[in-house]
């Protein structure tokens, strides 16, 4: 875990991220894992569809700050500046909404 940074509650991902190791180590971290379990799983993990289907949000979020050229072609390369950034991005955004 990053130094400073609480664990996410719940981590919400596709099924790409369905496995056994991943799982495990979101648990010992601390957090519940979304996911929804792949056609050929042998043993369905119990996951919750309603807060799954709030992933799409976070997916839209990301593609409208990819219409930004400058986090899409990845200017700031200083990771503190590309958050500033994002931020700065996401505030406008949410102001012309």
């Amino acid at each position: 875990m990053l130094s400073g940074f609480k664990a996410a509650k719940q981590l919400l991902a596709d099924k790409a991220y369905d496995s056994d190791e991943f799982r495990d180590w979101l648990k010992r971290r601390g957090s519940i894992p979304v996911i929804p379990n792949k056609c050929n799983r042998k043993k369905p993990h119990p996951f919750k569809k309603r807060r799954y289907r709030q992933r799409n949000k976070i997916e839209r979020m990301f593609c409208r700050l990819k219409d930004a050229r400058r986090i899409a072609t990845r200017y700031d390369k200083d990771a503190n500046t590309f958050l500033n950034a994002i931020c700065l991005i996401s505030t406008v955004y949410w102001w012309l909404k």
